[in-house]
């Protein structure tokens, strides 16, 4: 039975929390390592250096070589192009039974206002519409790609009566969708033509309405001089509002789209009729413009080409996919995006896939869509609301279910919507530990910039509540230990006392707290508390088969959530240290996996992240490829039961986790990597301390790594190098350092500075450049 980790403390050193330029250990500041005599020095003789960097025409190629080809029709969401910005999105396939084809109108705003129905019929997103391009003649073909680096469809559609090539976007920076066609002659009378949906949550055609529930009215088609509006009015008050033009100009048709929503007032008409007049004004070359700058930018901000040609599209989709769901200002994402298709879970899922869908922003460097932290942030008061009353004053909780202010609605009635519950109470069900997994986000989002500001105005005031609920329901046991009544580990099925899904988040919380009340310098009375929880917290309930769901309580059936292996993964606190506690994880781990029936696609992200944690990188490979085969569809999106977009997200994510690990204050360089990858480039990854770092590995070794510090932590760094080892700075000095273990070396790194490690004598050149792929595979798509 694994044992409590040491509930002193860990050292700023193990969560790589930099405090004055000194590290603070139990209290103590001791000088760091370019104050004492090092046990390591690089040589006196400087070397020509630069930048890590990588050329424009490498990333175009790697981007280029990424997009998604159709040469079939694309008949559903999961198999056709798709477009967003965050708000606005747009799928795009075969109209059913017709000859046209459909680009869906969805945004991430457009919401219901009804919460005494709950959050999944009465505050559900809601449908929007679609537009048909139906053309003149029958459809006979297709030929078409989806620009990464552009953020751009192009290419044509065949029918008996000629050709309509068409080129269409969803602009980076506003709610406007652009469908540029250009007709042959034989095609000049093609058409397009609107189709409102019924405004009703999407799960009414999976389950059963809610007494007293009914859909919105019809929506409301009207003109406005050149502009057409279909006005969706919504019995809680307010509206949403699509509203269009299609303008000629030299027998080019551009049809320009946009969607507003308001509520309790009527103003998205007026908005709407706005956009569209002012973004029909110019012509489709000179609106794209800043869109493509946005993207351009986007990608500038990490690379990474490894030679498995399969898997590097997938991960540069995933990249393109992330910045069209999520912006920083957006709603936090729902099930399935800004691109909602029929579903029965319409709205935002938090005992998991919020938490899957974020990761990948962190390494590839792409803060600027982290809603989670602006969310739980700016809807903190709602939070309290969400747990019981009589917890409310000092209290926070999320349920697994909300709308995009994070309301639940107050429903106990599973049907519509699940509240946070209380510990030991079977109604509503008591999954209460989903807000402290949120608030991992957080703190992963505070790791790798070392803002400040996200630890003292966001984590530590929201996890303090969020800890908080479990204490009221602590109690001391015949043998001595806290333990926790009966509560739910998503999605088992049943409760349990003492579940480890929030046992593991409970410790890592009240751990989390201490050293984050240390480095902000808060004396906080419950201190004291949360060290007593480290101390007495029982140990995770285990048996013969590895972590069990909780007390009393075997995995004993198969089981698509890894909900009792948190503490392996994604909170790394127990990370294999000893033979025993290794053991403990490859057990567990072969057991969650060994039962088949119910296994879905994110069983094997976390599958593969834990092989990763556990330095199997053809384990890792291999879920990953049990993933592609199973699972992924033809354009990387993702079903069960309806659409869901968490899992090739997190897909991304496992590669990150074979790439670099920077948990516990070590970045570890390719921790994880499958032999077969002998070769791989990254550039700019964002790590835990805030370095960015650049690493080249060739021939089956690592060449060189080059870390950035953006804040001036700590700096420790495995960095897979064989044989003795020299560190540079960024004008080719010699940097003194230090050895801590095998290949793992400390490094003085001041804010805003650099420092290149390569083995003795070598001299490499610093150009990162895509790597040639083992084998050619064929685009994603339908090519």
């Amino acid at each position: 039975m694994p044992t409590a980790p040491d509930p002193s403390r860990r050292t700023l050193l193990a969560t790589g929390t930099a405090l004055g330029g000194a590290l603070v250990v139990g209290g103590a500041a001791v000088a760091p390592a370019s104050a004492a005599a090092p046990s390591e020095a690089a040589g006196s003789s400087p070397r020509s250096t630069g930048e890590p960097r990588v050329s424009e025409d490498s990333r175009r190629a790697v981007l280029d070589d990424a997009d998604l080809v159709w040469r079939t029709s694309p008949t559903t969401w999961f198999e056709g192009p798709f477009l967003g910005n965050g708000f606005l999105g747009s799928g795009i396939y075969a109209e059913p039974e017709a000859n046209a084809i459909r680009f869906n109108v969805q945004h991430s705003a457009v919401q219901d206002h009804r919460p005494r129905f709950g959050s999944l019929f009465g505050l559900a997103r809601l449908p929007i519409g679609h537009f048909t391009l139906e053309p003149v003649g029958t459809i006979t073909g297709l030929d078409w790609r989806l620009s990464l680096r552009d953020a751009e469809l192009t290419g044509t559609l065949t029918t008996s009566a000629g050709t309509l090539t068409l080129r269409a976007f969803v602009h980076a920076s506003t709610d406007l969708l652009a469908v540029e066609v250009t007709p042959s002659r034989g095609e000049r009378g093609f058409r397009w033509v609107f189709h409102p949906a019924e405004a009703i949550s999407p799960r009414a055609a999976f389950k059963p309405l809610p007494d007293g529930y009914e859909g919105n009215p019809p929506a409301v088609t009207e003109r406005h001089g050149e502009v057409t509006a279909a006005v969706q009015p919504l019995l809680a008050g307010g509206q949403h509002v699509t509203a269009w033009r299609n303008v000629e100009r030299r027998g080019t048709h551009t049809l320009y789209v946009t969607v507003a929503h308001s509520h309790p007032g009527v103003t998205a008409r007026d908005r709407a009729l706005h956009t569209v007049r002012a973004r029909a004004a110019v012509p489709y070359d000179l609106l794209v413009l800043p869109h493509r700058g946005w993207w351009r930018r986007y990608y500038r901000k990490s690379f990474l080409s490894l030679p498995d040609a399969r898997l590097q599209r997938f991960y540069w989709i995933q990249l393109y996919k992330i910045a069209s769901a999520a912006r920083k200002d957006a709603p936090v994402m729902a099930t399935c995006g800004p691109w909602l298709e029929p579903t029965p879970w319409p709205n935002t899922w938090w005992n998991l896939n919020v938490q899957l869908e974020y990761w990948l922003i962190h390494g590839s460097n792409h803060l600027e869509l982290d809603a989670v932290t602006r969310a739980l942030s700016e809807f903190r008061g709602q939070l309290s609301a969400e747990v019981s009353t009589r917890y409310r004053a000092d209290s926070m909780g999320i349920p697994r279910t909300t709308d995009t202010r994070l309301v639940n609605g107050g429903a106990t009635d599973p049907g519509t919507g699940y509240g946070v519950g209380v510990p030991g109470q079977e109604t509503p069900t008591p999954e209460v530990g989903n807000l402290t997994w949120a608030l991992h986000n957080v703190w992963l989002s505070y790791r790798h910039t070392m803002d400040r500001a996200v630890l003292g105005d966001v984590l530590f005031p929201l996890l303090r509540r969020a800890v908080n609920y479990y204490l009221h329901f602590l109690e001391p046991g015949s043998d001595g230990a806290l333990h926790l009544p009966a509560t739910f580990s998503p999605e088992y099925g049943v409760t349990a006392p003492d579940t480890n899904y929030d046992l593991m988040l409970l410790r890592w919380g009240c751990r989390t707290l201490l050293d984050a009340a240390e480095l902000l310098r808060v004396r906080d009375p419950l201190a004291a508390r949360w060290r007593e929880v480290l101390a007495k917290l029982v140990p995770y309930p285990v048996d013969g088969d590895g972590f069990m769901i909780g007390a009393g309580v075997p995995f004993a059936k198969s089981h698509r959530h890894y909900s009792h292996l948190l503490a392996v993964y994604p909170l790394y606190e127990i990370t294999g240290r000893t033979a025993d506690e290794r053991a403990l994880v490859e057990k567990s781990l072969a057991h969650w996996v060994g039962f088949e029936g119910a296994l879905q696609g994110y069983t094997f992200t976390g599958a593969a992240s834990m092989s990763a944690l556990l330095g199997k990188g053809d384990d890792a490979l291999a879920f990953l490829g049990q993933l592609m085969e199973r699972f992924v569809q033809p354009n990387t999106m993702y079903k069960e039961s309806g659409p869901v977009i968490e899992t090739p997200l997190s897909a991304a994510q496992s590669l990150h986790d074979m790439i670099c690990q920077s948990w516990g204050g070590v970045v570890r360089v390719f921790p994880a990597l499958p032999a077969a990858w002998r070769e791989l480039a990254v550039h700019d990854f964002r790590t835990q301390g805030a370095f960015l770092l650049s690493a080249v590995r060739e021939e089956g070794a690592t060449r060189w790594v080059r870390l950035t510090s953006e804040a001036g932590a700590p700096c420790v760094v495995r960095h897979g190098i064989e044989g003795p080892v020299e560190v540079r700075d960024g004008r080719g000095r010699p940097v003194r350092y230090e050895r801590v273990g095998e290949g793992e070396i400390r490094i003085p790194l001041a804010k805003g500075e650099s420092a290149l490690i390569t083995a003795a004598g070598d001299d490499p050149d610093l150009t990162v450049r895509p790597v040639t792929p083992n084998e050619p595979a064929p685009p994603w798509g339908l090519p």
